[in-house]
């Protein structure tokens, strides 16, 4: 089946999905490949078939995600989104700590519930606000190349407190790069620490789906299919070819596309392995994937855990929490978030992030520790029954953003014509993370177009005091 002046996506994860949207309102003519009978990639959901639940691990947007809340927007999606400006923080015992935007202007606009935050000492409060001016001062800058200094080497630089790198620093960084201090480049923690406390108030706001994941962003793929593009779900590609002046061919178990325009949006590991047996026209060409082979080694990945529990009542009033010095690091209250009745009880999903030992852990251990943390944190979930329970582990959730990672990045524009990447691993100046894909397929599209930033949203402007202390980047 030969495609004129079309394009083939492959995968339907927001990547995916971004990139195709793009095209498809752009008056392309858009095919959208997924292997699988969902969309929405690592944000997924399914039916479990022991537990009769739909079933996903919790993924988030920031306020600074401003392609993918655009995105999510033009889906039609914004009701449902929930969104919060305050963030609890619980210690051992059910001790609340709470950070939210007060009425100063940025960058001091968490000021007020930053020095009132019980779980910080003042020796923690000062080593923090001493880190912040060093991203205000752009140290490091975001948007630079300065990629050669861990996290962890960071905490010493500015003589981070311990109390501050537990009760701060790591709950944020674990949160959104999904990996340890020490595996962690300055160059996207610093991005994400200015986006969501520096830059303006509504860059940290929390937003949190309301519904199943897939079904979520399966809202984008049939907007894809509103604008005339097509969404092919269960369409594994097992075979790329190029083709004379520079065309693709595409093949998958049951169908054959060819197109002169080839986008991979999937994640490094599979696009490694559609490369590895992609077939080349030349030997400049078979240079060409060979270079992007060993770019593609140069990427590790980092799990990520979700608990599952379902009890006969609601045990708790909050929608969601950071838990200190334990191994669940978030709690969130999915039933309340998707506003169940009461008398469904709670839904609640308890999150182990960029832990390597835990994902080493037997479900029994997993389950053992998470249980006698969340008593810990909820003493009322002892008056509750567990009714059923399920465990996801992700062991290649994300990439990780390693020192010096940047550098092999690879643009979206491939050096073989026709052939574009996209992926939260691709460059995007941000961290692996739901905006970092959004973007990914949006600068593919644009590359497609022949304009890179054609399809970008707007970043938010710094806003109060941050516009003249040298917030402008």
């Amino acid at each position: 089946m030969t495609l004129e002046r079309e394009v083939v996506v492959v995968g339907a994860g927001v990547a995916g999905l971004a990139a195709a949207a793009a095209l498809a309102g752009d008056g392309a003519k858009v095919t959208l490949l997924e292997r699988r009978a969902f969309v929405g990639g690592r944000a997924y959901s399914y039916e479990h078939p022991a537990l009769g639940e739909v079933v996903d691990s919790q993924h988030v947007l920031l306020g600074c995600c401003t392609n993918l809340i655009e995105f999510c927007q033009a889906a039609g999606l914004a009701e449902k989104i929930r969104w919060y400006d305050r963030q609890t923080f619980l210690v051992r015992g059910g001790r609340a700590s709470t950070m939210e935007p007060g009425g100063w202007p940025a960058p001091l606009h968490y000021a007020g519930s930053f020095l009132r935050a019980s779980m910080l000492g003042n020796a923690d409060k000062i080593a923090i606000a001493r880190g912040m001016m060093h991203f205000l001062r752009g140290d490091p800058a975001p948007g630079s190349d300065a990629d050669n200094e861990s996290v962890t080497h960071w905490y010493q630089r500015t003589g981070q407190t311990g109390g501050a790198i537990r009760h701060f620093w790591e709950p944020i960084l674990v949160a959104t790069l999904n990996d340890a201090a020490t595996n962690c480049s300055m160059k996207y923690a610093g991005k994400v620490f200015y986006e969501v406390f520096v830059k303006n108030s509504t860059g940290g706001r929390l937003g949190i789906p309301t519904v199943p994941l897939s079904e979520f962003y399966g809202a984008g793929a049939q907007t894809i299919e509103r604008m005339g593009g097509r969404v092919q779900l269960r369409s594994g590609v097992e075979k790329l070819s190029q083709q004379a002046g520079g065309r693709w061919l595409v093949r998958t178990a049951d169908a054959e596309f060819v197109t002169g325009n080839l986008v991979l949006a999937v994640p490094f590991e599979q696009t490694r392995q559609l490369v590895s047996g992609m077939e080349v026209a030349d030997a400049a060409g078979e240079q060409v994937r060979a270079g992007l082979l060993e770019t593609m080694a140069q990427f590790t990945a980092s799990p990520f855990i979700s608990v599952l529990l379902w009890y006969d009542r609601q045990f708790a009033d909050l929608d969601h929490a950071w838990l200190l010095d334990a191994t669940i690091q978030w709690f969130f209250h999915k039933s309340r978030i998707r506003g169940y009745a009461p008398e469904k009880g709670s839904y609640v999903e308890l999150v182990i992030a960029g832990s390597k030992r835990a994902l080493a852990m037997s479900r029994e251990e997993i389950f053992a520790t998470a249980l006698a943390e969340l008593e810990e944190f909820f003493p009322g979930v002892r008056d509750a029954r567990l009714v059923k329970s399920g465990l996801l582990k992700e062991a290649r959730a994300t990439f990780s953003v390693t020192p010096g990672l940047n550098a092999y990045r690879p643009a979206q524009r491939t050096a073989l014509q026709g052939l574009y990447l996209a992926g939260d691993w691709t460059a995007t100046d941000w961290p692996s993370t739901m905006e970092g894909a959004a973007r990914s397929g949006r600068l593919a599209a644009g590359e497609v177009a022949g304009e890179r930033g054609r399809f970008l949203a707007p970043d938010l402007p710094p806003t109060g005091l941050t516009r003249w202390l040298g917030g402008t980047k």
